[in-house]
């Protein structure tokens, strides 16, 4: 599904301050795992997703997504493929736009069609109902601006939108840092049942070891822009908090 091999991307090459941000990485992912990535700052979680949603070209390897070479796919045409959140819970939103307006701008996005297009009847019930589905009452607030909204409800409905059209890949960039505890575990939840009812093939950054452990099927940790554990099956199951705080000395 998705195979990321020796990608390599170097800052401020041949400069006092070069950094290796990922060193000839190497990543197979199946489809429908989740995936979850963790490591300390600088490791290049954040360039890897970067690199697979291309926001930043490597400077070599290749980034295969479903058998098509997307390495150098400028990034516009990647987002029909690629559902990712950050950790602002207003980035990939227009705020001064109303709910239904930012879902129907990610659901003609996602189809491939003029996002100035105006959708069906069809199409407005059915992102209308893929709201309701969520039983949060965001679908009473459809004009309502999206600005406006708690942090938890506007990460509530960006997940509704990266997810509204099936992604090939969705990658989350711990988009639940910025929430208060309530809001996380909420938003945490619903990511759970979103990939599990659709089965997408899911890579989420976070630092909570905790979550990390609990959430998806494979655990990575990154360090130094390489993978350096890859934990799966029974030796995940086994994995505690303390023996991955213990791979960061």
């Amino acid at each position: 599904m998705l195979k990321i091999i020796s990608v390599n991307k170097i800052f401020n090459k041949n400069s006092l301050d070069e950094h290796v941000a990922l060193n000839n990485l190497n990543l197979h992912v199946s489809e429908g795992e989740f995936v979850t990535v963790i490591g300390g700052n600088g490791a290049g979680k954040s360039t890897l997703f970067n690199a697979i949603s291309g926001s930043m070209l490597c400077d070599f390897g290749k980034i295969i997504l479903d058998e098509k070479d997307i390495t150098y796919m400028p990034e516009h045409k990647r987002a029909s493929y690629i559902g990712r959140i950050f950790q602002d819970p207003m980035k990939g939103t227009a705020p001064n736009l109303t709910v239904g307006e930012n879902l129907i701008i990610a659901y003609m996005r996602s189809t491939k069609r003029n996002i100035m297009g105006v959708p069906s009847k069809k199409e407005k019930d059915y992102i209308k109902e893929h709201l309701s589905s969520l039983n949060l009452g965001l679908e009473n607030r459809m004009n309502t601006k999206i600005g406006l909204l708690s942090g938890g409800q506007r990460q509530a409905v960006t997940l509704v939108m990266a997810t509204l059209v099936k992604p090939k890949l969705l990658l989350l960039d711990e988009h639940t840092a910025a929430l208060d505890p309530a809001s996380a575990k909420s938003v945490t939840e619903l990511t759970k049942k979103i990939v599990a009812d659709n089965n997408i093939t899911t890579l989420m950054i976070t630092h909570n070891i905790s979550s990390a452990l609990e959430m998806g099927t494979r655990t990575i940790m990154m360090d130094s822009g390489s993978i350096v554990l890859d934990l799966i099956d029974e030796e995940r199951k086994k994995a505690t908090v303390q023996t991955l705080l213990a791979k960061f000395n």
